[in-house]
């Protein structure tokens, strides 16, 4: 009896299900193709997330200062400071006789005037700014020449005595004259020398003595300066000078290494007690008209012109030196009177006699 029974209820659900297929097939298409066009509308507009990246900070990265050079008026060599530009410059004259040899101070000095001051001995007006030697010597008189020379660069003068001609320009008022006869204290006489070639000084005395007057800066036209560096051909490797005689006589033998030439003189280098080999970077021969006087001092032709042979890098260079009054600078110029430059360092200029005097290379 149960079995027809379960029978009719299979049958009643059969045909609610064949009743209802059609509204429930189509709602089930509905139901795909809306969710078909969900899912094709959000592949077609599907659109990678963005990537939000931290804005890019520009940094500005402020220009590196060139530094600023600065170099000496007097040798044209790279200084620390502007203010060693401007700090005075003072000559000290410096004696060449046998007995004073070797010297203190020239090898650190910036530019040489080397003459003859009598009976054909040699001595030198040596000039400092950014060197400061704590030995100069022997130190000795003034000649009216050194004084001309030493003008055009502002500078002070250390000196014992002079001729008469060359104190009386040196005491009139126009000079800063720092003459050890007035300033004792500033000047020493060594023990190991005897007078008068035994008296010298320091820049911890100069500078002090210096000071004292109020001769603190120099303001002054300079050579003008280049670098310089070996020449491809070397025409001048041994520089000879003839002065008087063989105890004054010079030669510079250049050394490409360096740049520089090695003074030597009566056969021998030419050496700074403290320092060792003396070795300017330039040397010059500036031809000059000179004679002797009735006291035995000699008197050379500073103002005007003359003929120069200028030896630096190796090379020889003929020139011309003009000097138009005590104050102007000399100037050595080329053939059609062109400023010839001279290279950084250490410069030697030799007033060689025009009669009696010989200037020669190889």
């Amino acid at each position: 009896m149960e079995e027809p029974a379960k029978s009719k209820i299979w049958v009643r659900i059969w045909r609610w299900v064949v009743k209802h297929r059609i509204p429930v097939l189509i709602s089930a298409g509905a139901i795909v193709l809306i969710a078909g066009g969900i899912i094709t509308f959000l592949v077609l507009n599907y659109k990678p997330p963005v990537e939000v990246k931290p804005p890019v900070v520009k940094v500005v990265e402020k220009p590196v200062p060139i530094p600023v050079k600065y170099y000496s008026p007097l040798t044209g060599i790279l200084v620390a400071s502007e203010a060693i530009t401007k700090q005075a410059v003072t000559g000290v004259m410096i004696e060449n006789s046998p007995e004073a040899r070797p010297q203190s101070g020239l090898k650190d000095s910036g530019v040489v005037f080397e003459a003859i001051a009598e009976g054909g001995i040699t001595r030198f007006l040596a000039l400092y700014q950014e060197q400061k030697p704590q030995m100069i010597g022997p130190v000795r008189s003034v000649r009216i020449y050194y004084v001309d020379w030493l003008a055009a660069f502002d500078a002070s003068i250390a000196h014992v005595g002079g001729s008469a001609e060359a104190l009386n320009e040196v005491q009139n008022g126009n000079y800063r004259n720092i003459d050890q006869s007035y300033n004792a204290n500033y000047y020493w006489r060594s023990d190991d020398r005897y007078a008068p070639h035994n008296v010298y000084t320091s820049f911890d005395k100069l500078d002090a003595l210096n000071a004292a007057n109020g001769y603190t800066t120099s303001t002054y036209t300079g050579f003008t300066r280049v670098d310089g560096k070996a020449a491809d051909i070397i025409d001048a490797t041994n520089v000879n000078i003839t002065m008087s005689s063989f105890l004054f006589d010079s030669t510079f033998t250049y050394d490409s290494a360096t740049n520089t030439y090695a003074r030597s003189q009566a056969g021998e280098p030419h050496l700074d007690r403290e320092s060792g080999q003396i070795t300017p970077s330039v040397v010059i021969a500036m031809r000059v008209d000179e004679s002797t006087l009735s006291d035995g001092h000699q008197r050379i032709d500073t103002i005007g012109s003359g003929n120069a042979t200028i030896f630096q890098n190796g090379t020889a260079t003929n020139a011309t030196w003009t000097k138009n009054s005590k104050t102007e600078q000399i100037k050595f110029t080329d053939i059609v009177g062109v400023d010839i430059p001279l290279i950084r360092g250490q410069t030697w200029i030799v007033a060689v006699p025009n009669d009696g005097g010989d200037v020669s290379w190889n």
